[in-house]
């Protein structure tokens, strides 16, 4: 499928020469950050040199005062105290972060996740109950519990109290919970909005050790698995997380716990240095696997593991899941693109909501999530589970699946997400009445456009403005993620120089020119079509990423294709 080229608006002329004098740089620097609204050599340097300093000072979060007062009761008085959080990446790091911090000196304390098919997703009535049965007073509940109303009403009535720290959008009630930690309440002033739910962890036991006058370096030897939950999860990485992601991955590739070194060490990072990219893709699946085969609690064990054996064998216990994940997601995805394929009804929709009832419910999202990029429509994957029908939804650029899930609610026994990605349940006699209602609802809500893939493109650039000193610029741009991509720039009308050739699975390596510019090696993945055309020895428009390649020691900078045109 082509994908349409967007390229992003000319900034203010005045704007981007003020910046370039200030900085006494190139336009093409002075373009990018004032794409990403840094306007202002202090705010210059801020991004460029990123301090410890710069972080917040986490009792400007609405309710830490009274969580830390809580916490020290408890640990004063020597009450049990239970760490709770949800199964994925973020919940998983944001327990062992906080569980591992207090346990030094506090005795007391276990961990918990919910069974993502025995419990749910979020505050469970089956882990209150092992609370309250079990002695524990307070729950630390992490990345999860800001709708958990009537959860936490119930936990109440059996003398459990609890510290909420979460990360997503509050309904119109808060739980009545001792105290309510998330940026996003309205009534919440913390300057930065965006955090993970392992960095509300972090600024939970940054209060605290900021409230006992300890030493920071108690703190900041958990970066590497914040910065693990800002990967993983996706949050923008601008602002506090790029601090905190800067050091993060500092800590990873420098020193990293005990658990994420046994990750490291199954991972196939050639390079052994990690990047954000490089945890979503090697890290964060292992991570998860755990939850979405098993339990989660392997995974909790695996981050908190005090010796190398420990954590070797917890290591192998993920690993063994991801590769069964790794099983499920492939025949399934499999499956759910034959049912596509061979029915040309399927094939003419503008949304696909495809069931079996044996599809894994540990793996329907990233199926979701495969068959979306595939054929670049709104898709929900439904399988059968505990009695009922659950599903996994993921949608397109622009296009809010939470809407078009509401218009269809009277066919489902419950939703809930946000415009790009949601879960839902449904009675099984209603799958073809849903498919048909969603279809419909999609038909009349989505614009053409958003059925095609884009790429955004930040700039348009001659080939000769490219050195390594841009190289050098462009790397202290890092860490890329959400908010502050890797920039993707345009070149037009270049020429290609002697014969292309395809290389792997389909990948295109080919070398162009502009003008009067060097000559500049091409690999561009997957896009094996366009041989005959380079070939021909006509110019063409082409869009990149600059990067660096390294081959038996040698190293040049080298083109990543993201698209051709002519």
């Amino acid at each position: 499928m082509q994908k349409r080229w967007v390229l992003k608006p000319k900034n203010d002329i005045e704007k981007v020469k003020k910046l370039q004098s200030a900085l006494g740089t190139r336009p093409i620097v002075a373009e990018l950050l004032v794409n990403r609204s840094i306007e202002s050599f202090e705010q210059s340097r801020a991004f460029f040199r990123p301090s410890l300093e710069d972080l917040h000072d986490p009792f400007l979060m609405k309710d830490m005062d009274k969580a830390i007062a809580r916490i020290e009761k408890a640990i004063g008085n020597n009450e049990k105290i239970l760490i709770y959080g949800d199964y994925d990446v973020d919940g998983t790091t944001a327990v062992a972060v906080v569980y591992s911090f207090f346990r030094a000196f506090h005795s007391r304390i276990e961990f918990y996740v919910p069974d993502r098919y025995a419990e749910g997703y979020g505050i469970s009535t089956q882990g209150i109950d092992y609370a309250a049965d079990n002695g524990f007073s307070l729950i630390i509940a992490l990345d999860c519990g800001i709708k958990a109303i009537s959860k936490i009403a119930y936990a109440n009535t059996r003398g459990v109290d609890f510290i909420v720290g979460d990360h997503h959008f509050p309904g119109e009630q808060l739980p009545q919970a001792i105290a309510v930690l998330d940026p996003k309440r309205q009534d919440c002033m913390y300057p930065y909005k965006e955090l993970s739910g392992c960095g509300i962890g972090f600024k939970i036991i940054e209060a605290f050790v900021k409230k006992n006058n300890m030493d920071s370096g108690l703190l900041y030897q958990y970066l590497d698995l914040v910065a693990v939950s800002i990967a993983s999860d996706i949050v923008p990485i601008t602002g506090e997380n790029r601090v905190l992601a800067h050091f993060g991955l500092k800590k990873l590739n420098s020193n990293p716990s005990i658990g994420l070194q046994a990750l490291i060490k199954l991972s196939n990072n050639k390079s052994g240095v990690f990047s954000i990219n490089d945890i979503v893709f090697q890290i964060g699946p292992r991570i998860n696997a755990a939850g979405r085969i098993d339990h989660a609690k392997d995974a909790v064990e695996l981050l908190i593991a005090k010796t190398i054996d420990e954590a070797s064998n917890y290591s192998l216990s993920v690993d063994d899941q991801n590769n069964i994940r790794k099983d499920f997601d492939l025949r399934i995805t499999e499956e759910a693109l034959a049912l596509i394929d061979n029915d040309e009804a399927n094939i003419a929709r503008k949304s696909t909501v495809l069931y079996k009832s044996n599809w894994h419910k540990g793996v329907i999202g990233i199926v979701a999530s495969r068959l979306t990029e595939k054929y670049y429509r709104p898709t929900i994957i439904l399988t059968r589970t505990n009695g009922h029908v659950a599903g996994s939804a993921r949608s397109v650029l622009g296009f809010d699946l939470y809407e078009a899930l509401s218009e269809c609610s009277e066919l489902l026994e419950q939703f809930g997400g946000h415009k790009y990605a949601a879960g839902l349940t449904m009675k099984e006699e209603n799958i073809s009445l849903f498919q048909a209602k969603f279809e419909d609802v999609v038909q009349r809500n989505i614009k053409p456009e958003m059925l095609q893939q884009e790429i955004s493109i930040e700039l348009e650039i001659p080939l000769q403005d490219i050195d390594s000193k841009l190289y050098r610029i462009l790397r202290q741009f890092e860490p890329f993620g959400p908010g502050n991509e890797t920039p993707i720039f345009l070149s037009r009308q270049v020429v290609p120089h002697g014969k292309a050739i395809i290389v792997g699975n389909n990948h295109l390596k080919f070398n162009v020119s502009q003008n009067e510019s060097p000559l500049f090696e091409c690999i561009a993945f997957g896009q094996a079509e366009h041989i005959d055309y380079i070939n021909s020895g006509k110019p063409f428009d082409i869009c990149y990423v600059v990067e660096e390649n390294s081959w038996r020691g040698k190293k040049n900078l080298q083109l990543n294709i993201k698209g051709i045109r002519y």
